[in-house]
């Protein structure tokens, strides 16, 4: 079976970030670093060219499919934030996402377009949830 493309890396995360060209979206993800640093007790990574991983996480899915990963992080993409803080199935965090505000999601993603359209705090808590009971894989 295939490794992962998005391997972890040694790359500087704050100079990916300062690379970020929008000016509000690098402020942005250098507020979700620090919450993410904050909430998780862990150091950032950078997973393949431009996701920002915390912890790490093997996993082995039902279709039998092992590989590493990290438990959540986020991408300062130039349409959107995406934050990974579902493992595979965003939508069993429904209630939270209710309260968030102004998001979209994929199956494992939650998509933002900027800091100021969500709640800081539910944001902290499907954090929270991602690092302490993830998902991925499963």
């Amino acid at each position: 079976m295939a490794e992962n493309k998005t391997q972890k890396t040694k790359a500087s995360v704050e100079g990916f970030i300062n690379a970020v060209d929008h000016e509000g979206k690098r402020k942005d993800a250098f507020e979700i670093l620090a919450m993410m640093k904050n909430v998780t007790g862990e150091e950032p990574r950078m997973w393949g060219g431009s996701i920002i991983g915390f912890g790490d996480l093997h996993y082995k899915s039902a279709s039998g499919r092992e590989g590493d990963w990290f438990k959540c992080g986020f991408s300062p993409r130039k349409a959107k934030i995406s934050m990974y803080v579902g493992g595979c199935d965003i939508s069993k965090q429904q209630e939270m996402l209710d309260k968030l505000g102004k998001h979209k999601t994929g199956k494992g993603c939650l998509y933002i377009n900027k800091l100021a359209d969500v709640k800081m705090e539910v944001l902290k808590e499907l954090t929270k949830e991602a690092y302490e009971n993830p998902q991925f894989g499963s």
